[in-house]
């Protein structure tokens, strides 16, 4: 059988946090290339979270920055900003069940980032699936 979806929402976050240096350092890049070169097969589910989140970002940093207590989306560490744009693109463009799509959020949080940020993110996408 194929990858697991837990591993490849990790492999997502690879590529978008690879992607958010390239920006930052105005590196041109292909995002197909981005993708190959972290994923060994062509597999949708991966490209679907990466250009869902890209395409959607504006969308999805106003939904973090409207469920995060006087703090922005810009201020968290590199790993729990995509974490937690691929949390929210997942329960809001997805037909991932909410629960997975938190539970997700929170085992890479907990892997990348620091008990502060996994909490925030905890607590944003609480607050989203609770509207």
């Amino acid at each position: 059988m194929g990858t697991k979806r837990s591993e490849l929402r990790e492999k997502v976050m690879t590529i978008l946090y690879q992607i958010s240096l390239y920006t930052q350092n105005k590196i041109d890049y292909d995002v197909d290339d981005v993708i190959r070169e972290n994923v060994e097969i062509d597999n949708e589910f991966v490209k679907e979270l990466v250009y869902g989140i890209i395409t959607h970002k504006d969308e999805i940093d106003k939904t973090a920055n409207e469920h995060l207590n006087n703090w922005t989306i810009d201020r968290l560490d590199s790993m729990g900003k995509e974490i937690l744009r691929m949390g929210i693109y997942e329960i809001k463009y997805t037909d991932t069940p909410d629960l997975v799509s938190i539970n997700e959020a929170l085992e890479l949080a907990k892997k990348y980032s620091d008990d502060a940020v996994r909490k925030m993110i905890n607590a944003v996408l609480d607050k989203l699936i609770n509207e």
